[in-house]
Parts: C-alpha cells; structure tokens; sequence
C-alpha cells in the first residue's frame, strides 16, 4: 500500500487512518492513489464545509480553496463539465465556459442537478469520480498554488494536495476559466 496518504487528525479528532483496510474500499482513496501524488484527506463538520466557513474554522487561507463547480450548457442532451477554480476568483461562465462547452448558453448546475449527476452536495463536490465523459477543467491560477483544499465527495472531507493531483487525474488547465472578483 502506497504511503502517499497521511495520517491526519483534525480539530474534531477525526482520524483518517491509510492503513484502516476500509479506507482502501473508498472510492475517493482509489482514485487519489492512483495519481501518484502525495495527499492529506481531513475530516471536517459538515455544517462548517462551505468554503468560508471551512477556511475560518480550520485557518486555511481562501487563496488555498479550490471549488470544484458544476456547470450546465443548455443543448439537448445537456452538456455538463466540471470547473476548478480558487476560491478568490469567480468562474467566467458566460465566455469562457459557454463557449467550452458548445452551446449558446451555459449556468451553474443547481444543487439538485449536481447531486443527481455527481452524487455529491455543495461543499463536497471533488473532481474525482465524476461521470465518464465529463470533463474537468482547472483554472490555471490553481496551478501556481503549493497546496490546495478540495472537497472530498462529501461535506464531512476535504483533500489538501498539489494542484499537480488534477492533471494527474486528466484534468485540463484552462487559462482565464476564472476571472478576478471586482475590487470593491
């Protein structure tokens, strides 16, 4: 077994334990370890998952955040793809996204589309595991980050890594997938 998992303890001393063979029976685990890339899974309260809210709670820094965001262009069949992008940005879903996927117009998945397609709620979405065939794409500022938080499948975990874990998994950098918020 690979020791690319860390022993890790939270605040609310949960453990997640690579050597626990349940752990191994984890769909988020298999996928994680077969990039290669070393990684940390970290429990956390689902009802602080929501981006902020985890940041605060655990100290990490927004700019470290990286939301995984479901996104839908209207065509029939609907077209879906996955977005990665930092916390601190805003996806750019009416160009860049749009036009990506092929269609007129494209929005965010509601929280019922993305649960029906992924499996998994908002604060929880991780571009691991997705359907076949959805794409995956990451804004390159995600790139240049040392480490990021992901969410882990569910709101109860997060996954803290290398950026180099998404394009381990075949997902592609998009330059200017986000855009910066307006200065306030």
């Amino acid at each position: 077994m690979s020791d690319r998992r860390a022993l890790v303890t939270n605040t609310l001393d949960q453990v997640t334990d690579p050597h626990n063979p349940a752990a191994t029976d984890d769909p988020l685990v298999a996928a994680l370890d077969a990039t290669g890339v070393d990684y940390e899974i970290i429990a956390c309260d689902p009802d602080l998952a929501d981006t902020a809210q985890f940041c605060e709670a655990y100290g990490y820094d927004l700019e470290d955040s990286a939301n995984t965001i479901l996104v839908a262009g209207r065509a029939e069949p609907p077209v879906h793809a996955a977005c990665v992008v930092l916390a601190n940005t805003r996806l750019d879903v009416n160009k860049v996204v749009r036009k990506r996927l092929g269609t007129r117009k494209a929005s965010f998945a509601s929280a019922a589309d993305t649960e029906a397609l992924t499996g998994m709620t908002i604060g929880g979405v991780t571009p691991f595991n997705l359907p076949d065939g959805m794409p995956v794409w990451v804004d390159a500022r995600v790139m240049d980050r040392d480490r990021i938080v992901l969410g882990g499948g569910g709101r109860d975990r997060k996954v803290i890594a290398s950026p180099k874990l998404l394009v381990a998994t075949g997902a592609e950098v998009v330059d200017d997938l986000a855009k910066s918020p307006p200065a306030t």
